[in-house]
């Protein structure tokens, strides 16, 4: 028996630790589907994953249900090599022929029409002027269907505001989430994710996001000025007697001022 490598920082693969630690997959497909669903009676079988770094949510999507299809955008040659490998080991041939991975720009790129893109993990961010952000929406909602949705998340609260660390202890490492600097001027925000291993080594800036803070009414704003007719709030749920947050997510319109929230974005392109 071959015995398991010592996971240390010049042994780990940062793309395998970041989706130990930061994607929920399973939750998002998911929240894709049922959501989908309950606005348009209807599945929803075609999506294009924006930003879809090692694409876990398109593997996801098109092992859920044998009609579903996925196209899968990033511009990091990396990540898609790493992507593709990924693919090549957890995913059945007849999975394989449903998801393209492709190299192109998520602001500009084309693909046949879905019924839902989705940007998540804060992806979108990226663009810090508000005219690449709408533009960005303007060509997601080119490539939707007529009765598409586009699916985006968000997080804010005060302490978005904040230049802080957070840590997240696993079995064999430390995930470190890094507010390195915010700037109240512009709402750009510099993000760090480093990893920490139980020998001592330290992965420092495995992965670096310059991103501008955009709040939930300027995103909605936005999309509205790109087309969309619906746009709908899901804040995440907090459990009073184990004083934490939940897993679910509730439509709202109004919510208290947490100091840390995350919320997911539904833009219709249809008034419901």
């Amino acid at each position: 028996m071959t015995k398991k490598l010592k996971l240390t920082a010049k042994t780990a693969n940062k793309y395998d630790l970041y989706e130990q630690s930061v994607q929920n997959v399973d939750f998002e497909v998911e929240f894709i589907s049922k959501t989908f669903k309950k606005y348009n009676k209807s599945e929803c079988t075609t999506l294009r994953e924006d930003f879809c770094a090692s694409a876990k949510i398109s593997s996801a999507w098109v092992k859920s249900n044998p009609k579903t299809i996925s196209y899968a955008i990033d511009l990091d040659d990396d990540i898609l090599r790493f992507a593709k490998k990924e693919f090549a080991g957890s995913l059945e041939k007849h999975q394989l022929s449903r998801v393209k991975l492709i190299k192109g720009n998520s602001l500009t790129k084309k693909t046949p029409k879905v019924d839902c893109v989705s940007a998540f993990n804060f992806s979108y961010w990226v663009f810090q002027d508000r005219k690449d952000l709408v533009k960005y929406f303007k060509n997601a909602y080119t490539n939707l269907n007529s009765k598409g949705l586009l699916m985006l998340d968000a997080f804010g609260g005060y302490e978005a505001h904040q230049e802080l660390e957070e840590k997240t202890k696993y079995k064999d490492f430390t995930y470190c989430w890094d507010q390195h600097s915010f700037n109240p001027i512009t709402n750009s925000i510099t993000c760090y994710i480093h990893f920490e291993f139980n020998d001592g080594s330290i992965m420092k800036k495995a992965f670096e996001y310059n991103w501008r803070l955009w709040s939930l009414p300027e995103i909605r704003e936005c999309l509205v000025e790109a087309g969309f007719k619906s746009i709908d709030v899901y804040m995440q749920g907090w459990d009073d007697k184990k004083n934490e947050e939940t897993e679910k997510f509730y439509k709202m319109t109004k919510c208290d001022a947490d100091p840390g929230w995350v919320a997911y974005i539904v833009a219709s392109k249809y008034k419901r």
